[in-house]
This record gives structure tokens, sequence and C-alpha cells, in this order.
């Protein structure tokens, strides 16, 4: 069973719950017999019915929250009701992020010509600045003594050094920025929260709305469902030291250069 370092009644919040990655985070988690609170957060909960039939049927283990990660006060909100329980998180995986958005006409761009500073814009505030005022707001939630886990789906196309293909300018900056505040923010807590691991990972290509426009050109073996995803990323959650803090790690565990 994964998260077995998690000690009994340890509690977890999974940011951008409603679907895909988010939502099953949250289902493994709550089969984690030793974690005790799960919290998931989502913009709209009262529109996420797949994440309140989880609630309905956790006997109380699972509390939603609303949380946008564009919008400052809701992430406080979030936080202060958590501290306000006596939360102590031991693990806190932030899964929102945004690629696309027929709406308002954002997608990856295959030229210069189609970069714009509204998508360039809106995908570093939910994929980069989000994240980080997420771990400003529940920091002390994490500060308890005892080992925990900061995490942030990123992706493979945020490293710089792998960047031979080029295109998607706003989701690979808006990654690469990302990779860079989780290991900023590693070098402050290893003096402030030493026992605070934080990690970036790269789920590998997953069947979700976020990459359904692509999955064309994707082989077969190498597109993940969402639960051989998470499934993974738990197990590289559980092997991960206070050395691996500040790193970007793939599905399978192997590091990835920035």
């Amino acid at each position: 069973m994964t998260l077995a370092w998690i000690p009994d009644g340890g509690e977890v919040l999974i940011q951008g719950a409603s679907r895909g990655i988010g939502l099953e985070f949250v289902r493994q988690c709550l089969q984690a017999p030793q974690v005790g609170t799960v919290w998931a957060t989502c913009r709209r909960p009262e529109a996420a019915s797949a994440l309140q039939g989880l609630a309905e049927g956790s006997g109380g283990r699972l509390r939603v929250l609303p949380l946008d990660v564009t919008d400052e006060a809701s992430i406080e909100a979030a936080a202060a009701t958590v501290q306000q329980a006596g939360g102590r998180l031991h693990l806190l995986v932030n899964a929102a992020g945004l690629l696309h958005d027929r709406q308002r006409g954002i997608r990856p761009e295959k030229r210069l010509e189609e970069v714009s500073a509204e998508a360039l814009t809106e995908l570093f505030r939910v994929n980069a600045i989000g994240p980080l005022l997420v771990a400003r707001a529940f920091l002390p939630c994490l500060r308890h003594g005892e080992p925990a886990v900061w995490a942030a789906i990123s992706a493979r196309v945020g490293s710089i050094a792998d960047n031979r293909k080029g295109g998607w300018y706003s989701y690979r900056a808006s990654k690469a920025a990302l990779n860079q505040l989780v290991r900023t923010l590693a070098v402050e807590l290893e003096r402030r929260a030493p026992r605070v691991t934080c990690a970036a990972l790269h789920p590998g290509t997953t069947d979700t709305d976020l990459s359904a426009p692509f999955q064309a050109w994707v082989p077969a073996e190498q597109l993940f469902a969402p639960e051989r995803t998470v499934r993974q990323l738990l197990a590289v959650i559980d092997g991960l030291r206070p050395a691996d803090s500040g790193g970007l790690f793939s599905w399978d565990g192997q590091p990835i250069p920035y």
C-alpha cells in the first residue's frame, strides 16, 4: 500500500480535485487506511458530481472546499478552514493545470505568431503562480515536525534542457516557471521546515480532458489511464527523500533535468 509513511490519521489535501488526475488522487488516498481526512479543493464543488459522490461514500473522511488558484482570497479562505479544523497535512498535491481553453481561444502555440499575452498570463496564473500561493497559504499545516510532501504536477515539456521540438510557448514557459518555483521553495524550506519535501512531478501523457485533443499522436502504450498515472506518482512520492527536495521527477521515478 502506498503512503505507508503517513502516520495513522494523517491528512492529505488535493488541489484541483474535480476531475482527471486530481480526482484519481482523491480516490486512491481514500483507499489508504491510515489516512484520516482527505481535503479536496476545486473551483466549483457544487458542479463536481464525481467528487461529491466520493464524499457521500467516504463516511466523512472526504471534505470538499472551494479553491480557485487564480483567486488569492479563495486560497486563503480554504487554508483558514483547514487550519481551524486542526488540519496537519502530510501530503499536499497541486493537480490543477491549464493547457487549452476553447471558449477563450487558448491553445498550444505552434508558431510565434500565435503567442498572446492573454494565454501567457492565464497559464502562468494557473500553472505556476497558483501552486506557489497554495504553498504560502498552507505552509502552517505542513510544518508539524513529521515528514510531509508538497508536490506539484509539472510536465517534461517544462524542462529547458529537454526542449528540442519548440512550440507550446505558454505551457512550456509556465511549467518551467513552476519548476523554478519548486526549487526555490525547497531551498527556503530546507531552513524553515526541513521535514517538508517539495517536488515537481511529470505524470506522463494521461487520458484526461487536458490531453484529449492531442492523443491521436500518442502511442497507445504511452497513454496512461488516470488510475495508472496516480498509482505511479504515489510510488514516486513514497520514494522521495529530503535530498530529493526541489527536483523534477518523471512518473517512473527518474529525475528530469530542469
